[in-house]
């Protein structure tokens, strides 16, 4: 972090430095208080890249923050690959394709390859065509399901997966070398072309994506009503091609898109916060489904890697699922068929987050899978689907999914899948309304055989360089330990800090107790403190008592 007199020092050269007029007027509109969260610090870049909100400074998305963090992740490299190249995509924000440009202008600036996704797309698609082009990394401009305020800048390694931990700070320490201003080497697009160095994805690698998606059925030749009504909305992202042409071209034909969020728009104007888990943003999606009696309701955020969906009860209204329960039932959907068709794997494995509800290794087990739990975050779900790859056991990966409505059915790509999800959540749902059970039953019929499970998140927004100094001493009251949660004994705790079980270091603490457990985390994509309230009972009215009574205890520590 700056010192209040380097702050002032970096304000004074971005007035000098900036030409970028829109940045220029921001920055003379600043206030003091403005201008220290403006400067305090750069934007931090890790695992996840670069994410922030739009605007004039160091901790802001820009021009000139990009193409630091390009000329940095350039010089890396040059300095690993003898012929490096990149793949870049975009998604719908405000200001993506300026930031996609200007990635594409450095990386050729510097004799990289570019090879350019010619029109917004989800961000599994440059973790796919990474992989079918032998890329030696790829960028994805997105800030996924944040605001509107918010953009970011998503890297992948020559796997196709976001690029590990090691590499992330041996890429920052090169960025760290770049001059805003003075460093980035830039070429103008026509030039790139011109040279050879830039190169639009032929629309064929979107056709083997989509074929790629489609092969994940688990059908097997069983018989489904592909007639299902289906409302479905891209919440003003990327997903509407992609996911309405695979469900068409799978025999879905009954789709209504949610007019107002149809078209890519960066401002969200009907969802302020475009996040599927969220009920606001769905509740467009929910009116429609309302007026035309639709089975099933489908959302993809911007960067079309999450879905959310909701189905109708027998009352006839509409209840939103959680990431856990479409992961529950999709996992136990998947294996079920694997069974029935014999098309299991000798040495099955399912992976899942440590977040993420702990009934569905219960599933697993039942099905003879193995399951491997990881840090938060679909990069290391990812990562295990590389190691089984190298081992030869690509096929031995069923599925994996996070609490945080991200899920993947198979190792075409390395990175969680909006459009493979819409597809299987599709076919799952269409294969049991065809035999008379809707997802509810089904749902209720696993919490009978393996007990009722309640996860609820819950966070808390930490804004400026003060926040980010009272979430670090909220966490570290945290590492103090905790000896009583919601009356319950604390039975274990688990501090993944400096590692554990095989897995990096991360700030991470998960305390069990009797009844659950609570797992507390700062956000690694945003300004947030996450905690994780996961309790098993005998019915939900008794796990919502005891889920209860863990928040309050939760609450004191992280409002104190």
């Amino acid at each position: 972090m700056r010192t209040g007199t380097q702050i002032r020092e970096e304000y004074e050269r971005w007035l000098q430095m900036a030409g970028d007029a829109e940045l220029q007027s921001e920055l003379k509109a600043m206030d003091a208080a403005a201008v220290e969260d403006a400067f305090y610090r750069d934007l931090a870049f890790g695992t996840g890249g670069l994410r922030g909100t739009i605007g004039a400074g160091t901790n802001r998305m820009n021009r000139y923050v990009v193409a630091k963090a390009s000329q940095g992740l350039a010089q890396y490299l040059l300095e690993s690959d003898q012929e490096p190249s990149v793949v870049i995509g975009y998604d719908s924000r405000i200001k993506s394709d300026l930031f996609a440009r200007i990635a594409v202008e450095v990386f050729a600036g510097n004799g990289i390859r570019v090879w350019l996704w010619p029109e917004l797309l989800p961000v599994p698609t440059v973790s796919f065509a990474v992989r079918r082009l032998g890329a030696s990394a790829g960028v994805m401009i997105t800030a996924s399901h944040n605001p509107s305020k918010y953009n970011g800048y998503k890297v992948y390694g020559s796997d196709g997966c976001q690029i590990t931990t090691q590499a992330a700070k041996t890429i920052l320490g090169k960025i760290r070398e770049v001059d805003y201003f003075e460093d980035p080497r830039l070429m103008r697009l026509e030039a790139a072309e011109e040279g050879g160095l830039l190169q639009e994805i032929d629309s064929s690698v979107l056709t083997e994506f989509t074929e790629a998606v489609k092969g994940q059925s688990v059908l097997f030749g069983d018989e489904i009503d592909h007639d299902v009504a289906i409302v479905y909305s891209p919440l003003n992202g990327t997903g509407l091609k992609p996911v309405t042409r695979v469900l068409a071209e799978a025999g879905f034909t009954n789709i209504t898109v949610v007019e107002e969020q149809r078209d890519p728009d960066g401002t969200f104007p009907t969802c302020p916060y475009p996040n599927p888990e969220i009920r606001e943003a769905m509740q467009l999606g929910l009116a429609y489904c309302r007026k035309t009696g639709a089975d099933l309701l489908l959302a993809t955020d911007p960067d079309c890697d999450r879905c959310g969906i909701a189905v109708k009860t027998p009352e006839g209204d509409y209840r939103l699922l959680t990431g856990n329960e479409v992961g529950l039932l999709l996992l136990d959907y998947i294996c079920a068929q694997r069974v029935k068709h014999g098309r299991m794997p000798e040495h099955p494995v399912f992976v899942k987050t440590i977040v993420t509800m702990d009934l569905a290794e219960k599933i697993a087990d039942h099905y003879g899978v193995e399951t491997r739990n990881v840090l938060t975050g679909f990069k290391f779900i990812g990562e295990v689907i590389g190691c089984l790859e190298k081992e030869g056991r690509a096929c031995d990966y069923i599925c994996g999914f996070e609490e945080s409505y991200g899920y993947l059915t198979g190792s075409y790509v390395r990175d969680k899948d909006g459009v493979n999800a819409a597809f299987m959540i599709c076919e799952m749902f269409a294969f049991y309304k065809t035999r008379g059970i809707s997802l509810i039953d089904q749902l209720e019929k696993l919490y009978h055989t393996y007990g009722y499970c309640l996860n609820t998140l819950h966070s808390v927004e930490f804004e400026g360089s003060a926040g980010m100094q009272k979430m670090a001493a909220i966490m570290e009251r945290f590492h103090g330990g905790m000896k009583v949660i919601g009356g319950e004994r604390v039975t274990r705790t688990m501090d993944y800090s400096k590692g554990l079980d095989g897995l990096p270091a991360s700030d991470v603490l998960k305390f069990y107790t009797e009844s659950g457990s609570i797992v507390v985390r700062p956000s690694g994509t945003e300004p947030k403190l996450k905690a994780y309230i996961s309790v098993t009972a005998d019915n939900k009215e008794a796990a919502q008592r005891v889920e209860g009574r863990m928040f309050d205890d939760l609450s004191r520590i992280l409002e104190a």
